[in-house]
């Protein structure tokens, strides 16, 4: 029947009891299998992680060029994850790393919301992650 029309027997479902067999145009199936593979590759491209990683007392200039770059992440629809490092004698003020940490969130709240709250990853270094609104 397939050689008659011209097409392909492809068999579709070959576990089950009978076999499934379909007649089509197998290139045209892989095809359109591989164009709407693409399209949804390109439709999640958007959730991208990024990371900023920050010390509990950096400078304002500096922390200045760290949020314009969250909000140019969070703008191109990624999410971020900011990330505050502590080296040293900083690992006794993690409570200067909370609050570091909630005042990038405070600044940036129009364009991004907190998915995850400050946590502590490890014991030097304490993560929380932004979603675009």
């Amino acid at each position: 029947m397939s050689r008659e029309v011209g097409l392909d027997l492809v068999e579709v479902a070959p576990n089950s009891d009978p076999p499934v067999c379909r007649v089509m145009d197998y290139g045209k199936f892989r095809y359109e299998a591989q164009k709407k593979a693409q399209e949804a590759r390109k439709k999640s491209k958007g959730g991208q992680l990024k990371e900023i990683k920050l010390r509990p007392h950096t400078e304002e200039h500096d922390l200045g060029f760290k949020l314009k770059n969250l909000r140019k992440f969070l703008d191109k629809k990624n999410k971020v994850k900011v990330t505050v490092f502590f080296r040293g004698r900083e690992m006794a003020y993690t409570d200067a790393g909370v609050a570091m940490l909630n005042r990038v969130a405070e600044e940036v709240k129009e364009v991004g919301s907190m998915e995850q709250a400050p946590t502590r990853e490890a014991r030097n270094r304490m993560t929380m992650v932004i979603v675009p609104r």
